[in-house]
């Protein structure tokens, strides 16, 4: 059949407002089998007969729409028997609306349309397809505004009338089946509390920060108004607290029809923990009208985790929540401000753990093509993805954050064994470092970048952004990680990887010779570029736990180094009252840094750190998920600036890979990915008193449970069948495990 479908728009620009288009279709004989295919360039939704079709939401989600767009089939055959009604409500969402800090409007297209067609096969063998085209009626809708950033306004008062016939519409990307994961409706939440506040708000909190939207169900007087506005956290007084949200308004607005009313957005979403009752028609809040509908990524869940430390425990959950309420379709960064962007360094940061706690395989199967898309000509990978920041500083190419091109690949065939994916992504890991090898004066050397350093770390200036470590050695240090990773990647594929294993053994020692003395970093580097880069990058220190942290952890020292530095990393934990003082670079291999090199005992004493900075001076604060800042909320109650201060960014949940993987024990191995084969090698710690994990593996269940009596400690040890596992206790002992279940016990551990 070589009817093909159109791209159509409504013949009238909607602006903010949804439109619909319909159109009519009666079968001609018995049907055996009906298809939906369905496209939009905005958000849509698919009605048959005025019912929903599909669990989804927020079709077809976010792509980088100049490159392409995904497209959703459903199977309606139950639906189509009789004469049909097929209507598509279209808003504006990601690809036409306000995105990226919400000064960007139109950025992938300045109007919404509509791609799709109906594929009918009779009992006879026949077929029939409607398309979309001209033929297709376009009416006015109830929903009268919505905005990703905004909310939306829904008047079921608001006549619905004709606009006129579609029009077509060139859209000039292409048309992809759906890669990645369906975006769906997960958890309900009850209010747990209905609060007046100091300044005589009414507010509901739903108990728990997370992203998705409010359902209310009401019957009230015609013409009624809900205004709900969203916040996550009430201020120090107990009043609604919304200035973190800069010019997002999270607003939405529902007028009552005079029936039975069940009101929620269909093309937006918010960010919130408590909901503020601007508006309300009744005397009396009833909190069973209210619900909480959490949306994002149906991922399955695959990773469990408890402990004898509720402060830990609450920590896992946080961490859980912060990747829900950020993984919808693209790894964002927050979900409630005027940002919600694929940030790719949280996503470096951040995608080991997310591969422990759910099966995140085809969500980034979807987002790793979009970054593959997105990268330069020259092989440079952009802060976002997708890319919609517009010209200047806003797009600045960075380390660490452009290391996600070599880090996730590599990260996710750890995790799940995809030699395909692996392959794929290669050319992109290879552009990355090619990318490197030329960014700079120096040709082994990432030098003169502007970079965003170790974001957020506390050792410039508590009050700014910038972290003291040098720019230039992590840029460098970063350049040797993803060189090496590609080398392992080219290596598992059969690719010869002489060049860029001769190029790794450079860059580290043109790192050492730079940046490193005596097996040590020196304290202060000079500057090297222009006016931008000396902003970017003003502390340009070399003695950091951030630096040490790399040198370690990334192997750039050599192996009679790494005592000396080991020792002078936890001389300065503990100079600075057993804190970190590491941001975003560095906080995510520190504890790694500390346990690899013999000092366990400390990595436990930050883990259980609660004095800012630390994982649970957020938890003590009341957090639900994980924060921005360390310090997000001061402890004097005032917030830590209202300009950037998410309290939903999961970056610093990165921690869990270490709790996971050294404390529990549980880790995949190089050489038999996706946990064929796995080292198991507990940490255990009286302070925890016990650690049960697990995962879902795509080898079965694999489970290590340890825990304390008296003296001695018990372990627990799930294998399944096909598995191998190389096992140490503490104590040294080591053994081999094959498929079963096997407990041990070891006297006397310091620990």
């Amino acid at each position: 059949m070589r009817i093909k479908a159109k791209w159509i728009t409504s013949p009238r620009d909607a602006g903010a407002a949804a439109v619909t288009f319909k159109k009519s279709f009666r079968p001609q004989k018995p049907v055996s089998r009906a298809v939906l295919y369905a496209s939009a360039m905005g958000v849509y939704v698919p009605y048959i007969n005025g019912q929903k079709v599909g669990r989804g939401v927020l079709a077809p989600g976010w792509t980088s729409y100049r490159h392409r767009v995904q497209y959703q089939t459903y199977d309606v055959t139950d639906a189509v028997q009789g004469k049909i009604e097929l209507s598509f409500g279209v808003g504006q969402g990601w690809a036409v609306g306000y995105i990226g800090y919400a000064d960007t409007n139109h950025f992938f297209a300045d109007r919404t349309a509509l791609w799709g067609y109906l594929d009918v096969t009779y009992a006879d063998g026949t077929t029939e397809r409607m398309i979309t085209d001209e033929s297709w009626d376009v009416y006015t809708s109830a929903i009268i505004s919505s905005e990703i950033y905004h909310g939306e306004t829904i008047d079921l008062t608001a006549p619905i009338t004709l606009i006129g016939k579609a029009v077509e519409r060139l859209v000039e990307t292409s048309l992809i089946p759906q890669e990645g994961e369906w975006i769906t409706e997960q958890e309900r939440l009850a209010p747990v509390e209905i609060i007046h506040t100091p300044a005589g708000e009414t507010v509901i909190d739903f108990g728990q920060n997370m992203t998705g939207y409010v359902e209310v169900r009401v019957k009230g007087e015609r013409g009624g108004r809900i205004v709900l506005h969203h916040a996550e956290v009430l201020d120090h007084e107990g009043n609604f607290y919304t200035e973190n949200y800069r010019a997002a308004r999270n607003e939405n607005v529902f007028v009552l029809s005079g029936g039975e009313d069940v009101f929620k957005p269909l093309y937006s979403f918010q960010g919130f923990r408590y909901v503020k009752l601007v508006e309300y028609p009744f005397d009396t809040v009833d909190p069973n009208c209210f619900r909480a509908v959490a949306v994002h990524s149906e991922m399955k869940r695959t990773g469990h985790f408890v402990c004898g430390n509720e402060k830990i425990n609450q920590l896992y959950h946080n961490i859980i929540w912060g990747q829900k309420s950020n993984y919808l379709d693209v790894p964002t960064d927050c979900p409630q401000r005027d940002e919600r962007l694929g940030w790719t360094g949280d996503t470096q940061v951040f995608c080991r753990t997310a591969a422990i706690n759910y099966d995140v395989e085809k969500f980034f199967i979807k987002w790793l093509g979009d970054v593959a898309l997105e990268q330069t000509r020259e092989g440079a990978v952009y802060g976002i993805v997708p890319h919609c920041l517009g010209k200047g500083n806003r797009t600045r190419i960075s380390a660490a954050w452009g290391d996600v091109a070599c880090i996730a690949p590599w990260q996710m065939y750890l995790a799940y064994g995809n030699r395909e994916e692996l392959r794929k992504n290669l050319p992109m890991m290879k552009k990355w470092v090619d990318y490197l090898h030329s960014a700079g004066p120096e040709e082994f050397l990432w030098m003169d970048g502007v970079h965003y350093g170790d974001w957020l770390a506390m050792d410039g200036n508590p009050e700014e952004v910038r972290g003291a470590t040098s720019n230039d050695l992590i840029a460098s240090a970063f350049f040797a990680y993803s060189t090496e990773l590609l080398v392992k990647a080219g290596e598992v594929l059969g690719e010869d990887m002489t060049y860029y294993r001769k190029l790794y053994d450079k860059v580290v020692e043109a790192f050492r010779i730079y940046f490193m003395k005596d097996g040590m970093p020196l304290e202060y580097y000079p500057l090297t570029g222009n006016e931008q880069n000396a902003k970017a990058d003003p502390f340009r220190q070399g003695m950091t736990q951030t630096a040490i942290v790399l040198i370690l952890h990334f192997g750039l020292c050599k192996e009679d180094e790494r005592a000396a530095l080991a020792e002078k990393l936890a001389e300065m934990i503990r100079a600075n009252g057993n804190r970190m003082t590491t941001g975003f670079v560095g906080t995510p291999y520190l504890l790694h840094a500390l346990s690899d090199n013999g000092y366990t005992d400390l990595a436990y004493t930050l883990l259980l750190q609660e004095k800012n900075p630390s994982w649970l001076y957020s938890v003590t604060h009341g957090a639900t998920t994980m924060w921005e800042h360390w310090n997000s909320l001061k402890e004097d109650g005032t917030f830590w600036s209202k300009s950037m201060n998410s309290f939903n960014h999961y970056a610093y949940g990165a921690v869990f890979d270490w709790i996971f993987g050294v404390a529990v024990g549980i880790a995949p191995v190089a050489e038999a990915p996706a946990y064929k084969t796995v080292r198991i090698a507990p940490h255990p710690n009286k302070v925890l008193g016990f650690a049960d994990a697990s995962i879902d593996s795509r080898q079965g269940k694999i489970r290590v449970h340890w825990y304390y009596k008296g003296d001695t400690v018990y372990y627990e040890i799930e294998i399944p069948d096909g598995v191998t596992a190389n096992l140490t206790l503490p104590s040294g002992y080591s053994e081999t495990l094959a498929g079963g279940s096997y407990c041990f016990a070891e006297y006397g551990l310091e620990l």
